[in-house]
């Protein structure tokens, strides 16, 4: 059975707070260490791309599945294990999804947050059960999960919606839930 490989949404953009481009440079890290597969956005900026060169330069597989339209945008990482132009980001996220064994949801913007809420809602409509994490770093993902308590608590979706992903405070509680999931 080969190692299971590992879908990373994160910001295409740094960020402000230097803790998450450690924590992606750290997850980028024990994703190599575990023997396991990156399956990414192929962008070389950003979170996406301290990821992306952390596994790389510890000896990880990767995988990066990128748009035509994005290539010059992203600076598509070209030197990966696999390298995927798609034709649009709805293709883009089927073949991550596709590839993957379960999903890594590090801090991002709009891109992160619309790929965390097409595999929950795939998740929700019974379409998948991989194992969905939100890395929690330094509560960023705090306002994501109040909304999300809203919504249940509104009556937009059930309480068995919380239950579709895992929220972790940082990459070694993401180390560990994964291990414990995928062995």
């Amino acid at each position: 059975m080969p190692a299971p490989s590992i879908c990373v949404f994160c910001g295409a953009r740094p960020g402000r707070n230097p803790a998450h481009a450690e924590a992606a440079r750290a997850f980028g890290e024990t994703i190599a260490r575990r023997g396991w597969r990156l399956v990414y956005g192929a962008g070389d900026v950003g979170l996406m791309g301290e990821v992306a060169r952390a596994a790389q330069t510890a000896g990880a597989r990767c995988m990066g599945v990128i748009p035509t339209h994005l290539l010059g945008l992203e600076k598509g990482k070209r030197d990966l294990t696999t390298f995927v132009v798609t034709e649009d980001m709805h293709e883009r996220k089927k073949v991550m999804f596709m590839n993957s064994d379960a999903i890594v949801v590090l801090p991002g913007g709009a891109g992160s947050l619309d790929e965390f809420f097409e595999v929950l809602t795939w998740a929700q409509i019974g379409l998948h059960r991989k194992p969905i994490l939100l890395v929690d770093i330094q509560g960023y993902w705090q306002p994501l999960i109040a909304l999300l308590d809203h919504i249940v608590a509104e009556g937009f979706a059930g309480a068995a919606t919380l239950e579709l992903f895992r929220t972790v405070p940082d990459v070694a509680a993401a180390e560990a839930e994964l291990q414990a999931l995928l062995g």
